[in-house]
């Protein structure tokens, strides 16, 4: 075999190696391009639940009769964080939620399940649980 042919070998493999990896890429795309597909109720319900607890921290704040830079200034955010959270547009973090919660004077686990039941996601309470109003 001259030296030639070996160089030609080596060329042929390494197109071949690239024509396989582009292959693997398309595969990986078709999957989460049907993973995405196949998610729409999920993100649908995602969306809801994102809204309703946008409209109880909304409440909430104006509940305890509190201005959203007066709430912002209190946990450290900026005003505009809490109006993307109550508008839906953004989620609280665990901590800001936490922070919120204790800023209106409700259990954090508490603000979930009322979430939950809004929409109707939530179990119904167990025995020995207290239904929230």
């Amino acid at each position: 075999m001259t030296i030639y042919q070996i160089l030609a070998i080596a060329v042929i493999l390494v197109y071949m190696g690239i024509a396989a990896f582009v292959v693997y890429l398309a595969y990986l795309i078709i999957k989460a391009l049907r993973k995405y597909v196949t998610s729409k109720e999920v993100r649908e319900e995602k969306a809801v639940v994102r809204q309703s607890l946008a409209e109880l921290l909304k409440e909430h704040r104006t509940r305890c009769r509190m201005t959203q830079e007066f709430v912002a200034e209190a946990i450290g955010v900026s005003r505009q964080a809490v109006s993307k959270w109550e508008n839906g547009s953004a989620d609280p973090s665990t901590s800001n939620l936490i922070a919120l919660s204790e800023l209106y004077e409700i259990s954090a686990e508490d603000l979930l399940k009322n979430v939950a039941r809004k929409h109707g996601t939530g179990k119904t309470p167990e025995k020995g649980e207290e239904e929230l109003p």
